[in-house]
């Protein structure tokens, strides 16, 4: 599909109409010229380039570059008069941003139904039930859902491992782009309260959102700097959307609702304690490894099966299930999306061959998913060994150092704690900071295979693993960059095989 590209002046117009420019435009500007590309990487630039200057470590040697390869023009918020360019003086970076990327691209999101999760947990989970859902709806149209997660993200030209939960404006919009270009109808993302905060998302349009739940995370100097900032992050969202999904059993229930019909002309909420919700669960049992639960829900009402354990991801169905309400999709395909959902990463169960060890990978990284976690796991497996692997990772979220550990050391056994994209931080300090908050039997393994390892390897007696915050990943930050490693799949699967062998035979 060819995008519209657009004059010079029609991005000045837009920047004027936002309020932002803070100086009167330049001299000799080629306000008829065309705009190629809008970047703000130098490496990319091509004759015609609106260069954008951004970020903390931006270095005017960066824009001398992008002049080399033919921007002739850029946006910033401070001039750099040592490069012979016209500059777009602006005030807040981070708000027209997005707008130039909305532009740029050709505002996609006015076309492609774009559904937006938010919420301390569940996020992911909730964004890969709607997916399974959505592609068996598109199935006969041979199409599938895109996907936005902090797993990963597929937009039917890109497919690969995710960095940020939500990517910053130019990816998000290109992403957008691209599923619109490859046929898509739908696109399934995780909305992060930084990339709201910041204005990641400004100018896309949420055919629906879902606001799962609000805890205490992501307070530290560097994110949020308290639980309001976070909180009012979140809610945000609702300005964005043209159908809201409220959970009635969460914290605050009554503010987000309030802010949800404040700003959205269509809010649907679900339940599993309040009946009059539009969308009610009850009746939730465990039948073998399956979840079996009923759902009052108009056109979508019945019995639904899930598939992947821990009961507790009953609520991200219904969260799922209230977005497919609102959004008219059939009751066929939710049901089969549901019985089918995986998300890659999230409670993966994997056993000893005699079952005495079970050991769970999952992406709980807060204190909301860490107890619930592990209450589920309480419930499911009662009356066996628990045996935690986690880290917590540098240079954010502080909190969740103390918070982790207390849980951590409230329901385990023993706990091992490990390397989780430390960054700039000293793994063995990060741990030992979180060892503090730790009030059962614990030790410190910086390297992460040799600490999932350990974890096995010390089951005696029938034992459950929980081996958190990486999930399928198959990366860690070290410093400023990635490192390839295996996954914690990968150890698991590994380390269990080498338990089996070292039980021996065993008698039929």
């Amino acid at each position: 599909m060819e995008l519209t590209r657009f004059s010079l002046g029609e991005y000045i117009h837009l920047l004027d109409g936002l309020g932002q420019l803070a100086a009167p435009l330049p001299q000799g500007l080629e306000l008829e010229r065309r705009v190629e590309l809008v970047s703000y990487s130098s490496k990319e630039a091509v004759p015609g380039t609106l260069f954008v200057c951004k970020g903390a470590h931006f270095k005017p040697d960066y824009l001398a570059d992008a002049a080399r390869r033919g921007a002739f023009a850029y946006v910033s918020q401070v001039p750099y008069p040592q490069v012979d360019l016209p500059c777009l003086l602006v005030k807040d970076m981070r708000r027209v941003l997005a707008p130039l990327a909305v532009k740029y691209y050709n505002d996609p999101s006015q076309t492609l139904k774009v559904i937006g999760i938010t919420g301390t947990k569940g996020k992911s989970s909730t964004a890969y039930y709607l997916k399974h859902i959505l592609d068996e709806h598109l199935a006969p149209k041979g199409r599938t859902c895109g996907v936005i997660s902090s797993i990963d993200t597929w937009d039917g030209v890109e497919r690969f491992e995710s960095h940020l939960t939500t990517p910053e404006p130019l990816e998000l919009q290109k992403h957008f782009a691209n599923a619109l270009a490859s046929g898509m109808e739908y696109l399934v993302m995780e909305v992060s309260s930084q990339a709201l905060k910041y204005h990641r998302t400004l100018g896309t349009r949420f055919a629906a959102a879902a606001f799962l739940n609000i805890g205490t995370d992501h307070i530290s100097p560097i994110e949020h700097p308290d639980f309001e900032d976070y909180f009012g992050s979140k809610l945000k969202i609702f300005a964005q959307a043209a159908l809201s999904c409220v959970d009635l059993d969460c914290g605050h229930a009554a503010r987000v609702l309030d802010a949800a019909q404040g700003s959205c002309p269509v809010v649907l909420t679900f339940s599993r304690h309040d009946p009059a919700a539009a969308v009610y669960g009850h009746d939730v049992r465990k039948v073998g490894d399956d979840i079996l639960f009923q759902v009052d829900a108009a056109q979508l009402s019945g019995q639904y099966r899930l598939t992947m354990p821990g009961l507790f991801n009953v609520d991200n169905a219904l969260a799922a299930i209230a977005v497919c309400r609102g959004l008219d999709i059939p009751l066929e395909a939710v049901r089969a999306g549901l019985a089918k959902a995986r998300v890659p990463g999230r409670m993966e169960v994997y056993s000893s061959a005699g079952g005495e060890v079970t050991a769970i990978v999952d992406y709980a990284h807060n204190r909301m998913s860490f107890e619930t976690l592990f209450r589920s796991v309480v419930q499911e497996y009662p009356g066996r060994r628990i045996v935690t692997v986690f880290g917590c990772p540098g240079r954010k979220a502080f909190d969740r150092r103390r918070d982790l550990g207390e849980v951590s050391g409230a329901y385990s056994d023993l706990v091992v704690l490990t390397e989780e994209d430390s960054g700039e931080e000293d793994t063995v300090s990060i741990c030992t900071e979180i060892a503090a908050h730790v009030a059962c039997p614990h030790e410190i393994q910086p390297n992460r295979g040799e600490a999932i390892r350990r974890a096995v390897m010390s089951c005696q007696v029938p034992s459950v693993l929980l081996i958190t915050g990486k999930g399928a990943e198959t990366r860690q930050k070290r410093g400023l960059e990635y490192i390839d490693t295996p996954s914690d799949v990968e150890y698991v699967q590994a380390f269990l095989r080498e338990w089996d062998a070292k039980q021996g035979p065993r008698s039929l």
